[in-house]
């Protein structure tokens, strides 16, 4: 379990962390590690993590019962777009995949939610268990670095890692129930074209909703228009009505849907077409049905969300429409 850290947790991260196996691993912790540091550390985690600057959180386990202190695992943002993940695991949990399971889903849950583009990370390089960790995470290896480390007293070179949303949740790929079998040959037939109906629901303050895609996901943390892929046999009006049923519990007329444009867009693995409908009249209140996040945003701050590749010229243009 991950969770914050607690003033009552600092003796047994103390004994964890003031390791030498352990903490020299670590480049902003001394060593000797003192003990009224881990009190004034825990204390400061909780001040970061109100502030949303930084998410140092206790990674716990069970023993007999009782909730036991294994390790720690952070993320601090740095800068626009980015946020640099660390951890570590105490020596008796070593061995027991804690590290992988724990960076791996606050990285996951950070990408998703954050206003973030990217991860980065950095170990130095005679730490292979922990960059074995980051490989297993889905991170990349982009060079070097030389940098200070307090725990050995002297400058150590790491090894810098950067992940992505493609990288934790996989690229945009045409499934089967997107794209009817195909018997052609040739460039075509390798990017088959996908439709996606989608709809841009305006209120009667003129805001519109975008639905934020859940982790776990392609493209896990973008904003987008409610909608979906058109089944076979539907046409792109009954396939958007039946969507917006299943992501928003609402009910919308077939006549209350106006065509508004469309975006084209090139994906590697397949072309996507979306014809985008505006909708002022349903019925019921847009909820997430699909653990999505849903925001009412003024047109003129249509553009602070960031969105997928195929949303950004309908998102200017509606914008350029509403507004």
């Amino acid at each position: 379990m991950l969770r914050p850290l607690r003033l009552a947790d600092a003796a047994e991260l103390h004994r964890l962390v003031n390791d030498w196996n352990v903490v020299r691993g670590l480049a902003r912790l001394p060593y000797p590690y003192p003990r009224a540091l881990a009190d004034e550390w825990i204390a400061s985690t909780a001040i970061e993590l109100a502030a949303g600057r930084a998410f140092h959180l206790a990674i716990t386990g069970k023993e007999d019962g009782r909730e036991i202190l294994v390790g720690a695992v952070g993320l601090r943002l740095e800068g626009i777009g980015a946020a640099d993940l660390g951890y570590w695991v105490g020596r008796p949990y070593w061995g027991h995949g804690v590290a992988t399971e724990a960076a791996g889903r606050l990285s996951r849950w950070a990408l998703a939610n954050l206003p973030i583009e990217r991860l980065t990370a950095r170990v130095a390089t005679d730490n292979t268990a922990s960059a074995e960790v980051l490989r297993r995470i889905g991170f990349r290896p982009t060079g070097t670095a030389v940098e200070p480390f307090l725990s050995r007293g002297a400058a150590q070179e790491v090894l810098l890692f950067e992940a992505t949303r493609e990288d934790l949740f996989g690229a945009l790929t045409a499934s089967s129930a997107m794209v009817a079998a195909s018997e052609a040959s040739g460039p075509a037939a390798s990017r088959p074209l996908v439709l996606v109906a989608a709809a841009a629901l305006v209120d009667t303050d003129g805001r519109v909703l975008l639905a934020r895609r859940p982790e776990g996901k392609p493209m896990a943390g973008l904003w987008e228009f409610p909608g979906g892929k058109v089944q076979p046999g539907e046409t792109p009006e009954s396939a958007l009505l039946r969507e917006l049923k299943e992501e928003l519990g609402i009910d919308v007329a077939a006549a209350c849907l106006a065509p508004f444009t469309f975006a084209s867009h090139a994906y590697e693995a397949f072309n996507l077409l979306m014809p985008l409908y505006l909708c002022r009249r349903w019925r019921g209140t847009p909820s997430p049905q699909e653990r999505q996040r849903l925001a009412w945003v003024r047109p003129d701050r249509l553009t602070d969300y960031p969105t997928p590749p195929a949303d950004k010229p309908l998102v200017v243009m509606l914008r350029d429409f509403l507004v």
